[in-house]
């Protein structure tokens, strides 16, 4: 016996329940916020998506596969500081929009309770790893000679990223793109030659 086909489309409500996610936090997302943004009912999210935890696994995902595809889009560029650049601006892009402001995993989880921990662990990794990607193409970057010996590419992955997240946190305070670019522009002050 099968049950009914869903009336209605599983990625536009995932959509739909990012932005309440990204909006208000994860414990500040209630599962009435998530129905009622969805437009479906408790049943059908926990058929669909599974519990809110897993909707918001599924959320991070539809994230970073949406309105931060910048974040891997970066990696293609052909030079590190390029890469750094294209995910700076990425960044204000993404986090200047309506839909936040801010960052996903910068304003959904970063003061949760002791019970949220698995969610706030996911969201740090999460980060992490967008910084070992970093790393990771820095360090091509120094094997095909675009930085000298000395350049320590550790401690330049940690510093973008650093300045990435600061720039969503200034977004979420309502920092506009142009000022936000200027910030950018003064980071890059810093690039190693």
């Amino acid at each position: 016996m099968t049950g009914r086909p869903r009336e209605f489309d599983l990625e536009d409500r995932l959509d739909r329940a990012m932005r309440v996610f990204w909006r208000h936090g994860y414990e500040g997302t209630s599962l009435a916020d998530l129905t009622s943004a969805m437009g479906i009912n408790r049943p059908s999210l926990y058929a669909a998506y599974g519990n809110k935890e897993s909707l918001f696994r599924q959320c991070l995902d539809r994230y970073g596969e949406g309105p931060a595809s910048h974040v891997r889009a970066a990696m293609a560029e052909p030079t590190a500081r390029a890469t750094a650049e294209h995910l700076l601006r990425g960044v204000i892009a993404v986090t200047t929009r309506d839909e936040g402001p801010g960052c996903l995993l910068i304003q959904s989880a970063l003061t949760t309770s002791a019970q949220s921990e698995p969610v706030r662990a996911e969201v740090r990794a999460r980060r992490l790893a967008s910084q070992e990607m970093l790393l990771a193409r820095f360090e091509r970057a120094r094997e095909e000679g675009e930085f000298a010996p000395e350049v320590d590419v550790l401690d330049l992955a940690r510093y973008i990223s650093t300045v990435s997240y600061g720039l969503a946190v200034q977004a979420a305070n309502g920092t506009d793109a142009a000022a936000l670019n200027r910030t950018v522009d003064l980071a890059f002050r810093a690039w190693p030659d």
